[in-house]
């Protein structure tokens, strides 16, 4: 121990028995990590003298290469159906790109990406604020279950410790440290998850957050980190490109729509647009829409018709059904 915390500490060592504690956490499968083990991960070094002594571990992977690509993904407890929802998108997604989902085992946001990155046959980790042989909340035992059994369940605290509310404050610079960005779905004014995400700016890790209703308070911490920097994520493919290394998780091209008249000159496709749709329209009215010359209009509307685009009646012409652009009635 290299002094930190000693006064606090020292007043504890009467019922300290790491022996028992061992033992403990032996019987549940785990083990105990301190730092130059092989499995202790060398980001939790960022934390400096934040940095926890040892890590009490569940689960039958390796920590250090777990966490080696994986983001964070917190929110709020009280989420609503849509954050909810894309928690659990994100986490599958990601888990579907092998990246490793971390995140703190609450229930909302929290339990929706572990979720989400079980259903893909992924990797999580839950990072608990009390002992690894008790899983909190009670409502999420058999969730903590599964991941122990899949991925793993970490914590700084001994087996047999109770969550605390300063314990939940200090296990996020834990989730910050071991992931490589920090992502919130939701969070309000006030919510732990912003406390992750300064921890996260604190030891430089990207941060991200996920839009919402501009009426939703759930949503109004999110929004207040996108304006002062955080990058606005939507979906899997943007977390992965922030995870990843420059050009490993390159997102797909958006595929947008075309119609007939996104090939079209800007002077055909001007005529066009300013044709009606259900009754014909004289040259004149056409040349005034367009604010073309008559001339021009009526060389385009001829090009337009030998492409099936424009349709004469009688002495007018209009749009054909096909044709319409993007938005149009």
């Amino acid at each position: 121990m290299d002094g930190r915390g000693a006064p606090r500490w020292g007043v504890r060592l009467p019922d300290v028995d790491p022996h028992r504690d061992i033992e403990t956490v032996r019987r549940f499968g785990g083990r105990l990590l301190i730092p130059g083990d092989g499995e202790w991960p060398i980001s939790l070094e960022d934390l400096g003298e934040e940095a926890p002594f040892c890590l009490w571990v569940r689960g039958p992977l390796q920590l250090d290469t777990t966490a080696g690509l994986s983001v964070a993904i917190v929110g709020a407890r009280a989420a609503t159906a849509y954050g909810e929802r894309i928690a659990a998108n994100l986490g599958a997604g990601c888990a579907d790109r092998g990246i490793t989902v971390v995140s703190g085992a609450a229930f909302g946001i929290d339990g929706a990406a572990h979720r989400g990155a079980l259903s893909s046959g992924g990797t999580t980790v839950a990072v608990l604020a009390c002992g690894v042989d008790r899983f909190y909340p009670l409502g999420h035992e058999r969730l903590l279950d599964r991941i122990a059994g899949e991925g793993l369940v970490v914590s700084e605290v001994p087996p047999g410790s109770s969550p605390t509310r300063w314990r939940f404050v200090e296990r996020n610079r834990i989730i910050a440290a071991l992931t490589r960005v920090v992502v919130v779905v939701e969070a309000a004014v006030r919510s732990g998850a912003l406390g992750t995400a300064a921890r996260a700016e604190r030891i430089s890790r990207p941060l991200a957050a996920v839009p919402g209703p501009v009426t939703s308070p759930s949503s109004y911490g999110t929004h207040q980190l996108i304006r002062d920097g955080a990058v606005l994520v939507t979906g899997p493919e943007d977390v992965a490109e922030l995870v990843g290394r420059m050009g490993e998780f390159l997102p797909e091209p958006m595929e947008v729509p075309r119609t007939e008249l996104d090939d079209l000159e800007p002077r055909d496709r001007r005529v066009a647009e300013a044709l009606p749709v259900r009754t014909a329209a004289e040259l004149d009215g056409i040349s005034r829409a367009a604010g073309l010359e008559a001339a021009a209009v009526a060389a385009a509307l001829g090009r337009l018709e030998l492409r099936g685009l424009a349709v004469r009646e009688g002495t007018g012409w209009r749009r054909t059904p096909r044709a319409q652009p993007r938005g149009s009635p």
